[in-house]
């Protein structure tokens, strides 16, 4: 993500904090920053390390706490993939997910027609749906090539 970028999710970030009486905490910044300069679907770990070089006090903890709170605030988004850690995404616009079943790596798959899936009406079962990503999982281009070199061994 290119500065410009960042520090306009930034400003966002704060103008939310303040719509909702949140706190700003330079950790919460600093969180934030890692995860949009990351920008690879990181871990909470894979953020806390980032973070942990900028501040050596924080705590794992409050990096993860911080990671729900952003999701929760719609700073980022939360990806989980069922029997993994969850995963942090900067993008927060409607994108869906490649996940590898073997590597765990998540790639961002953009495609007009399962953004325009119709949302079924949920309402009878005291349900309101308020977003949705589709993932599609199975076995990336990497995990393939070196499955087939430890077939022709």
């Amino acid at each position: 993500m290119d500065d410009s970028s960042k520090r306009d999710r930034i400003q966002r970030y704060r103008q939310v904090c303040r719509e909702l009486g949140e706190r700003c905490t330079a950790q919460r910044l600093v969180i934030l920053e890692a995860v949009l300069e990351l920008d690879n679907h990181p871990t909470a770990d894979d953020v806390f390390s980032a973070v942990s070089t900028r501040l050596p006090t924080v705590a794992k903890p409050t990096v993860y706490r911080t990671l729900e709170h952003l999701a929760r605030v719609g700073a980022i988004t939360k990806a989980c993939h069922p029997g993994n850690v969850a995963r942090y995404d900067s993008r927060v616009d409607l994108h869906h997910h490649l996940v590898c079943l073997h590597c765990n790596q998540f790639v961002d798959f953009e495609n007009e027609t399962l953004d325009g899936l119709a949302i079924p009406d949920t309402s009878d079962m005291g349900f309101e749906v308020t977003d949705f990503r589709v993932q599609l999982r199975g076995i990336c281009r990497s995990c393939q090539a070196r499955a087939r070199e430890g077939d022709s061994k």
